[in-house]
């Protein structure tokens, strides 16, 4: 029989493994900046949040705030580097403007980040209440940033269209909500379940919305719109790069 330890690194290896496919996802964006050398209209919010985040949950994972937690650090710290890579790419083809903005919110990120660690070593002396602390902290950032798959399912219901929901990365969304759930209620770890039993109950609305609107919705629709529209950004760049 295998005991609740072993099983519990085993999920959280596969958990690693979903979390990296998750932060990989966004690589045809990044390609797509690369080859046209310009940012577009993309917005480097969700990746700035991101490395937060993943800083955040690495903090959570030391031995000295929440033991035996070695696997949240393994795949925040591989979250963090790919996130760095993303909002370098970010900072390379943006204009100043956008690149003054990355500067500042990542100079604000700093700030909390060493009052955090600061308040961790000075004010709490115990693991549990180090975890409490931080985790409390992180559940409210994951809370936060749920707010972007929000505005894409209200989208969905609006137009009645699953187009721009992307299926597969729904389903990801999913099984990576299920499978952080799992590894915290193996050795129960409020700190973890909470935010990924709330992933996991959007990850089964993003697959809802779309067995519900996958027939109604027009796959061409936009595309000429969204072609043209690109155009004529691309005249716009090229006459004031001229």
């Amino acid at each position: 029989m295998v005991n609740a330890d072993l099983f519990r690194t085993i999920v959280g290896i596969l958990g690693n493994v979903i979390s990296f496919c998750l932060f990989l996802s966004p690589m045809p964006t990044f390609y797509s900046i690369w080859k046209d050398k310009s940012v577009k209209g993309f917005k480097p919010d969700p990746y700035v949040a991101t490395v937060f985040n993943c800083a955040m949950w690495m903090i959570y994972g030391m031995p000295f705030v929440h033991p035996d937690s070695l696997l949240v650090i393994t795949i925040n710290g591989i979250g963090l580097v790919i996130e760095t890579f993303y909002i370098t790419v970010f900072v390379i083809y943006s204009d100043w403007h956008k690149r003054r903005k990355i500067f500042l919110i990542l100079a604000a990120e700093a700030v909390i980040y060493a009052i955090v660690w600061v308040i961790v070593l000075l004010c709490f002396h115990t693991t549990t209440t180090r975890s409490m602390f931080i985790g409390i902290f992180c559940i409210i950032l994951n809370i936060a940033m749920y707010a972007s798959p929000l505005t894409v399912m209200k989208r969905v219901i609006r137009t009645k269209s699953v187009k721009y929901m992307p299926f597969f990365l729904s389903l990801a969304n999913l099984a990576n909500g299920v499978v952080w759930s799992l590894y915290a209620l193996i050795k129960f770890d409020p700190f973890i379940l909470i935010p990924n039993g709330l992933g996991t109950l959007s990850g089964v609305v993003q697959v809802a919305l779309y067995a519900i609107y996958y027939k109604s919705t027009n796959w061409d629709e936009d595309d000429i719109n969204t072609t043209n529209n690109n155009k004529g950004k691309e005249v716009q760049m090229q006459s004031s790069s001229a």
